[in-house]
């Protein structure tokens, strides 16, 4: 299975789950809402401070695991995180793919772009593209 062979899963599938690996080497899982965006697998944390953020900066390798409603479909990606922020991304540019990264992960447009705007910018999102090394999965 390659990653072309998810994207449409991910295109319609956002509940995941993100698996970084902490400081001692345990394992860290959160709930994300995820999806595909320019060849990777895509999340945004609003939250530049959680711990998924943290351990992606210290080691950026992780896997998305994204699911169905109902639990008996899934895709996994492992691969290397890189972390898109305001300190090391044009404010321009992060606006553009924060805008087009939460498309990516949604179903619906957003109702206030210029409100989302202003939420990203305030909260110090973190775009994390995660590029594909390895996937698998059961697609139905």
């Amino acid at each position: 299975m390659n990653f072309q062979d998810v994207v449409p899963f991910l295109e319609t599938n956002h509940r995941g789950v993100i698996s970084t690996k902490r400081a001692n080497g345990a394992t860290h899982s959160s709930i994300v809402v995820c999806g595909a965006y320019d060849g990777n697998a895509a999340f945004v944390s609003v939250v530049p401070s959680s711990q998924k953020v943290k351990n992606l900066r210290r080691n950026s390798s992780c896997t998305v695991l994204a699911v169905t409603d109902d639990w008996r479909s899934y895709a996994v990606i492992e691969g290397e995180a890189t972390l898109f922020d305001y300190a090391n991304t044009e404010a321009e540019k992060m606006r553009v793919m924060l805008r087009e990264v939460y498309t990516a992960c949604s179903d619906t447009p957003h109702p206030d772009w210029e409100e989302f705007d202003e939420a990203m910018v305030n909260q110090g999102a973190v775009i994390v593209l995660v590029r594909p090394d390895k996937v698998y999965g059961l697609l139905r």
